[in-house]
């Protein structure tokens, strides 16, 4: 499906899962490559850059955790930049493009002047990059509004249950440095080579968004080093916790084993056994066992062993 706005003198051109006649069609009309139509049919697994006399073309994948409608990572948008109009194709629904397209139909039919006044072309690819790249920032405080929750679980004693979840998060933000890695050198081809077709101000403009790309990748990492603090510090409770058990386990031992000692010599079927024709031996035995065993436990609380 086809999905055309045009704002401020551009035109957007918008293929949600295109079928071979429609991307033949916008061939046609654009003067796009055979190879780079063909591109537009199916998913790409690696993003890339290339560079054409008229145009540019450009794969970039962006990683999804709470925004998405698939089982994928990562969601694909194709860039076909030309000097008036924008081409991009999509395999997913993306809620930052659908977003971006509610907002560009409203600026349509209010016609606001504002943005007409604008010092550079390229507003809708500009406007759209930004937020596709804020919706990353937008993933990226809900994984530390879960690392948050995370964080109170642990100091709630439940070290145990959190071990899987630290390890989800972390996979989850391994995947978004992973999928983003690439953003960088494209990010600076577009800037270096766009600027020489489409001239100063398109450089200027990619240099910003390379700025908001960078603020993502330092959050990433920054999220990526509290979870290796979180897991270091949940390893510390959990290691403490198990330490004080095998200590209560080996108090309650050393208690027991006495005890066991006793009943086991006083149960050997040989002469001269102490207390055995004593009528009141059986209970003599056991209060001594007692007796015992209240000692030691209140020596151990002393001690703070238990």
């Amino acid at each position: 499906m086809l999905n055309t706005h045009k704002y401020n003198g551009e035109t957007w051109i918008d293929i949600d899962n295109g079928t071979p006649e429609e991307i033949h069609e916008l061939m046609n009309t654009y003067g796009i490559h055979p190879f780079v139509a063909k591109e537009l049919t199916s998913a790409t697994p690696k993003p890339r850059i290339e560079f054409h006399d008229k145009y540019i073309y450009c794969i970039l994948h962006f990683p999804v955790f709470k925004h998405t409608h698939s089982e994928g990572k990562s969601q694909e948008i194709d860039f076909i930049i030309g000097k008036d109009a924008l081409i991009t194709a999509r395999y997913d629904t993306i809620d930052a493009l659908h977003r971006f397209s509610k907002e560009l139909e409203v600026n349509e039919i209010l016609d606001k002047q504002g943005d007409k006044k604008k010092a550079h072309d390229h507003i809708v690819l500009m406007r759209m990059l930004r937020g596709l790249y804020n919706s990353l920032f937008e993933e990226l405080e809900y994984i530390e509004d879960v690392t948050e929750n995370i964080t109170n679980n642990i100091f709630k004693g439940k070290e145990k249950e959190m071990v899987v979840s630290i390890s989800e998060v972390t996979r989850t933000l391994l995947d978004f440095k992973r999928i983003t890695d690439m953003h960088h050198k494209i990010l600076e081809s577009l800037r270096d080579h766009g600027g020489r077709i489409f001239g100063d101000i398109f450089a200027r403009e990619v240099d910003s968004i390379l700025i908001d790309y960078l603020k993502i990748n330092t959050a990433i990492k920054s999220n990526l080093e509290m979870l290796r603090e979180l897991r270091d510090t949940n390893n510390s409770l959990l290691t403490s916790k198990q330490n004080e058990t095998v200590k209560q386990l080996t108090v309650l031992g050393g208690i027991l084993l006495p005890m066991n000692l006793i009943s086991w010599i006083f149960a050997m079927r040989v002469g001269g056994v102490p207390l055995e024709s004593n009528p009141n031996g059986f209970w003599i035995v056991i209060v001594s066992m007692l007796a015992y065993s209240l000692i030691a436990i209140i020596y151990s609380k002393h001690k703070k062993w238990i």
